[in-house]
């Protein structure tokens, strides 16, 4: 069965919106009112696959199923999860004993799947196979005694997750800033690995002076930003030089959404926010503004991007041009603990999570 998902917006203090007549006469508009539409935007392969484990969980074992922090990050897709018997936890021991855990798409560390173990908990791992990449990554370069210089932000939930695979071999560095800081036992043993979501610019120029300073340092065998996290800036990146505004649709605690912000203003955008819902966009961005950028990051869902382009459609911005930078067609299989169960019970609806078809698997 396949779920389909209904807007929620958040409550908001009530307010007159200004019309959009009002607006126009606040600061006039000098060419034709458009919106360019980046793609790729919003949910990737490894959100999908984990929201899809969260309904498949509910679906299959009834509800309450108990997630370890918010499964994505992004207000809607926990609020909906929560109305359908999701119950959200900071930790395993706020689950009562015996019952089933998923494990969030950010990853966890080697002693919260053991607490989660020690309380006799059941658990999906709902990791997204690229967090469990860079996990894999840690451990074996541990084992060879490297120092490891993962670049992230401390207590993001996924920097918490890899760092605990090998604490006594990883320090954290949170950007260019911190590189002066940096310590190692031995220079010709060190590697650098990343969170997924960071802003690749950041990111590259965090190595470059790392490599200044410790000239053999290794990359990683592959890029440890996500290939969503890479093709939502790109084509921010495309748009930003011509927009006048960006409007970013997602959450605060969503790293990859904050940094497309960060990316439209660095790359041209006149201004730029970030938005959970369509009602908390502010009608005064529109002042003098032809052209208006749209994107969303990787946990959020489509129906939230469509109720911003109606609000926009209403202010005048009905032309819609949708920028294409690349096209994204990788799927994940579910959770291999929710992949028994579903084939047990002849359940072949939905059992891959990303973008493109997903044929029926057979059982």
């Amino acid at each position: 069965m396949t779920s389909t998902a209904v807007s929620i917006p958040m409550p908001t203090v009530p307010r007159r919106r200004r019309t959009p007549a009002e607006v126009l006469a606040a600061a006039a508009v000098s060419g034709p009112k458009r919106v360019l539409l980046a793609a790729p935007r919003g949910y990737c392969a490894g959100v999908d696959r984990a929201v899809i484990a969260v309904e498949k969980a509910l679906e299959h074992y009834g509800p309450p199923v108990y997630v370890r922090k918010q499964i994505v990050h992004n207000v809607h897709v926990v609020s909906s999860l929560e109305e359908k018997g999701a119950i959200f936890v900071d930790e395993t021991d706020e689950v009562p004993e015996g019952a089933l855990v998923i494990f969030s798409a950010h990853g966890v560390s080697p002693a919260v799947v053991q607490s989660a173990e020690d309380r006799g908990l059941r658990t999906i791992d709902a990791t997204c196979p690229l967090v469990t990449k860079v996990h894999k990554e840690a451990v074996r370069f541990a084992k060879d005694d490297f120092d490891i210089l993962l670049i992230g932000h401390d207590g993001h939930e996924e920097v918490e997750g890899t760092a605990g695979e090998a604490p006594e071999h990883i320090q954290i560095i949170n950007g260019p800033h911190e590189v002066d800081k940096v310590t190692v036992r031995d220079p010709e043993k060190v590697i650098w690995l990343s969170q997924t979501t960071l802003s690749v610019d950041e990111t590259m120029e965090t190595v470059r002076l790392l490599k200044e300073r410790f000239p053999t340092l290794q990359d990683p065998p592959s890029d440890d930003i996500c290939y969503a996290t890479t093709n939502r800036q790109v084509a921010i990146k495309k748009i930003s030089p011509q927009a006048d505004l960006v409007i970013v649709v997602g959450s605060a605690n969503s790293s990859n959404s904050v940094r497309l912000v960060e990316v439209a203003l660095e790359y041209g955008a006149k201004a730029s926010y970030r938005v959970d819902f369509a009602n908390e966009v502010d009608e005064s961005w529109f002042e003098g503004v032809a052209t208006v950028g749209v994107t969303s990051g990787a946990s959020v869902p489509e129906v939230l991007v469509k109720d911003v382009l109606r609000l926009l459609a209403d202010y005048g911005y009905g032309s819609v041009e949708e920028v294409v930078t690349a096209e994204e067609d990788l799927l994940f299989s579910l959770p291999k603990e929710l992949r028994a169960t579903l084939k047990q019970a002849g359940d072949v609806t939905r059992a891959l999570g990303g973008r493109g078809a997903r044929p029926a698997q057979s059982s």
